[in-house]
């Protein structure tokens, strides 16, 4: 088994990701798309797993057949590549609209088809009688019929590699020139970076076809360069991660970054601002929070976290002082921050300066708290990333001391902070 791990952790890798696409192939089956998207990831993870040693040996036995997993799995990457190429055409145009496309989809296809039932002919019409599992290219270089199946399908997954490569280039240089031209979306950026990952997996692909090629030409001159051979297959698992994180990419990757990325991201960001407003007053358990559920998505965690840090600014607003938030603001507009960076100063210095407050039980005049209470509700319909922004502020904000005494102790008006 030691010899199959390097094919069987991707084949369970990719057998996991088809198996979380299955429902989208059953809701969508009528798109071009999704059925490329399937078929892709179906033929990668067979090829894997029927090219591992142990399962060569299996289906030889199975079939009582020798090397019958030979042309088996030389149909499988055709297969592949003609998926690729059908999956690149779709990425480009909806092939149920544009004629051409369909059109050229319908010729890969056919081509491939082709393909496959010449190599299954040559096994058919040659003589392969003793079993090899790491070198049945160059063993059976020479041998009629067995030879013509092997340039056949190192052909075909050759020229497939580099027209997947040619075609990703293009695209990825039109993308690029976009891209200087305008912002792109996220699934616009993700497309991006996965056409580099394509254009290197693809380019690598073309590189181990010239030298499976190489290696059976030096047989064919009767030379032994059986190393080309065993250095080709191995950096197969590696290329085949990279051409199928850049398949996978513009597929997930607005989908990671939507719902798992950026939430993940807000809701690291705004620690320092949860653990502001929601410090407990007089010790522990004294406020209750809502709390998050071990399985919960980040989307769940930040929702739970924005609305935890709602209750403590509400529980805040008797010691909010207004006065706070605007010489923090005119001091931040001062120092050159941007408007909606400085209204975040503001409001951080102030929210900073009400905990102090709460602490000290010193709670704010009920104007200052009301015109607080307003700054705060304009600014975040203003500013959708007001919570992000006021986060991002505190680490940088002097020690805040309490600003108002709610009651000295000969029983006077409290008089507002001095700011030092």
């Amino acid at each position: 088994m030691g010899e199959g791990v390097n094919y069987y952790v991707p084949a369970v890798a990719l057998g996991v990701v088809l198996l979380a696409k299955l429902p989208a192939l059953v809701r969508g089956w009528r798109s071009p798309m999704v059925r490329a998207v399937n078929a892709l990831l179906a033929m990668a993870c067979a090829a894997f797993a029927f090219s591992a040693p142990p399962t060569i040996v299996f289906v030889n036995r199975f079939t009582g057949v020798s090397n019958f997993s030979a042309p088996f799995v030389y149909c499988i990457l055709c297969a592949y590549s003609c998926a690729c190429l059908v999956l690149v055409e779709n990425w480009r145009e909806d092939s149920r609209v544009e004629t051409r496309s369909r059109r050229r989809v319908q010729a890969w296809v056919l081509a491939y088809g082709l393909v496959i039932v010449a190599i299954i002919g040559c096994f058919i019409a040659g003589e392969a009688p003793v079993e090899r599992l790491l070198d049945f290219d160059t063993y059976y270089a020479t041998t009629p019929f067995i030879r013509e199946m092997l340039v056949l399908y190192m052909l075909a997954h050759t020229v497939a590699a580099f027209a997947t490569t040619v075609v990703c280039w293009k695209w990825a240089l039109d993308m690029s020139r976009e891209t200087r031209k305008a912002a792109v979306s996220t699934t616009g950026r993700s497309l991006q970076i996965g056409l580099v990952f394509l254009v290197f997996g693809f380019l690598v692909n073309v590189v181990f076809g010239v030298v499976k090629l190489t290696a059976v030409g030096a047989r064919w001159a009767g030379h032994d360069w059986d190393v080309l051979n065993r250095m080709a297959g191995s950096f197969i698992s590696l290329n085949a991660g990279v051409c199928m994180c850049g398949f996978l990419l513009p597929v997930f990757g607005p989908w990671l970054i939507e719902r798992v990325w950026r939430p993940w991201r807000t809701f690291s960001t705004l620690r320092p601002l949860s653990e502001l407003v929601g410090a407990p007053a007089t010790g522990p358990g004294k406020q209750m929070f809502l709390t998050t559920p071990w399985h919960s998505s980040p989307e769940q965690l930040l929702m739970y976290r924005l609305t935890n840090i709602r209750d403590g600014m509400l529980r805040l607003r008797a010691y909010c002082d207004d006065d706070v938030r605007e010489a923090a603001h005119r001091e931040a507009v001062a120092r050159g921050a941007d408007e909606r960076d400085a209204v975040a100063i503001g409001l951080a210095a102030m929210f900073e300066a009400a905990a102090a407050g709460r602490t000290g039980k010193s709670p704010a005049g009920a104007d200052q708290s009301s015109r607080a209470a307003q700054a705060l509700r304009a600014a975040e319909v203003e500013d959708r990333g007001l919570m992000t922004r006021m986060a991002r502020a505190l680490p940088d904000l002097p020690p805040a001391r309490p600003t108002r005494a709610a009651v000295t102790a000969d029983g006077t008006e409290p008089q507002p902070a001095v700011a030092e």
